[in-house]
């Protein structure tokens, strides 16, 4: 019954279907969705408007770390934003002066990570060895157990988190949006890493990301990318001594 109801409901979606008036449309669906967290999945996944999250059919899952997430589309306007933007400003005041974010080094940065990234890229973006790929798991309590240096805005919405607790495998990845703009989470991520000790670089080219090393073999990674309602998606990659 549940399928006939989400079929009938995804033929009438759109607006040229004629299948009820505008106004009675969406009532109805909210209600639908109100009460059916399937039909929020199947009308709401990202997938809908966000063509780079191709990798939803899991076909990857194998090999770990392909974005697999099912969140609804949520949406940033310039009012979430300055909030979000103010918010980073306030954690990052408590540990000091705020350094201005550094100008994006001239020469290309590293490949991109994205949602179809897989652990062997994730795991090369911080010099891991791929062994490591066998240790990764998904979990999304490790995106509450980030040292300092790797920590994430308190108001990220986490998408993927996981990782590896392993001699020469001490990893952490954590995929996150946010309301905030670009640079402020890059400033956020760069003040951070630098507070920790670490020699952090930014790039703009050919993706806005940072690249992190530490003088006894810590190194971070951040890529930065625009998503679906004016979000800000953002890959974290961090590999301890």
């Amino acid at each position: 019954m549940r399928r006939a109801s989400i079929l009938m409901l995804l033929l009438c979606a759109g607006p040229i279907a004629g299948c009820m008036p505008a106004s009675r449309h969406e009532s109805d669906t909210a209600a639908l969705v109100a009460r059916d967290p399937v039909v929020a999945r199947a009308l709401f996944d990202p997938l809908l408007t966000d063509p780079d999250l191709a990798s939803r059919n899991e076909a990857n899952a194998a090999i770990g770390f392909v974005d697999s997430a099912a969140l609804p589309v949520f949406t940033a306007d310039s009012a979430q934003a300055s909030a979000a933007r103010e918010a980073l400003r306030i954690e990052m005041l408590e540990g000091g002066p705020l350094p201005e974010l550094p100008p994006a080094r001239a020469d290309a940065g590293p490949p991109v990570l994205g949602p179809m990234s897989g652990a062997s890229e994730l795991l090369a973006a911080v010099g891991a060895p791929q062994t490591c790929a066998a240790a990764l798991r998904e979990d999304f309590l490790m995106a509450a157990d980030l040292p300092p240096v790797a920590a994430i805005p308190a108001q990220a919405m986490v998408v993927q988190a996981g990782g590896a607790d392993r001699a020469g495998c001490n990893l952490r990845i954590v995929r996150y949006d946010s309301e905030a703009p670009a640079d402020d989470l890059m400033q956020y991520h760069v003040v951070r890493a630098r507070r920790a000790g670490l020699a952090a670089n930014r790039y703009a080219q050919p993706a806005a990301a940072i690249v992190a090393k530490g003088a006894k073999g810590e190194r971070l990674a951040v890529h930065l990318r625009a998503r679906a309602g004016g979000l800000t998606g953002v890959t974290l990659v961090w590999r301890g001594r």
